[in-house]
């Protein structure tokens, strides 16, 4: 399965209005473990990116995605700016030159992000919710359930990265916000993809 371009920014659109949404329920959870400010810099990145489709639509999945990057890199603090961007821009050049299933795409974004950000499943990160959907999505099992486990899992984690490894074991007991930014990413992508099927 692929996504147009139609899907893809609709399926972008959803992403920001749920970061628009959720705010104050990500500088929450940020508050426990991190520096409070998760949602604020997340809302900043999704205005952004209305912005940059207002300025100029984008005209291939390409495009779409490359736009979305620069939109986080620029205005998205902390380390979600950088690492969201890096995902979205190798997901842009993924899809250069023709477009590629979407399982090979979230899988694309996942690997980027661990390179970025030196991380990998099981260290309470946004990696323990884009890695699980890369899996299901290979094996043709995408769904919120998925979405969901994948969020819950890192309730119960040891942060071993960013601000939340400060705290050590008392990171456990809570949801890591960049996993719950990125649920709202992949539950927006199930929104899409259910119209479609």
């Amino acid at each position: 399965m692929k996504l147009e371009l139609n899907e893809a920014q609709k399926w972008i659109e959803l992403f920001v209005e749920k970061l628009e949404a959720n705010k104050s329920e990500l500088n929450e959870l940020d508050t426990a473990i991190g520096d409070g400010d998760h949602g604020t810099n997340m809302d900043r990145g999704a205005k952004a990116i209305t912005e940059s489709f207002a300025k100029k639509a984008p005209e291939n999945v390409s495009d779409l995605y490359k736009a979305t990057a620069f939109a986080m890199i620029q205005k998205v603090g902390g380390a979600s700016g950088p690492l969201y961007g890096t995902a979205f821009l190798d997901m842009s050049k993924a899809v250069k030159s023709e477009n590629i299933e979407l399982a090979d795409l979230i899988q694309i974004g996942a690997d980027g992000i661990k390179r970025r950000g030196e991380s990998d499943i099981k260290m309470k990160t946004m990696i323990d919710v884009w890695q699980p959907i890369a899996d299901a999505m290979k094996q043709d099992n995408f769904d919120k359930s998925v979405v969901e486990d994948a969020l819950d899992s890192t309730k119960d984690m040891v942060a071993t990265k960013g601000r939340a490894s400060y705290l050590e074991e008392k990171s456990k007991g809570h949801l890591d916000p960049g996993s719950q930014s990125s649920a709202y990413l992949f539950e927006s992508l199930v929104d899409v993809l259910g119209e479609n099927s």
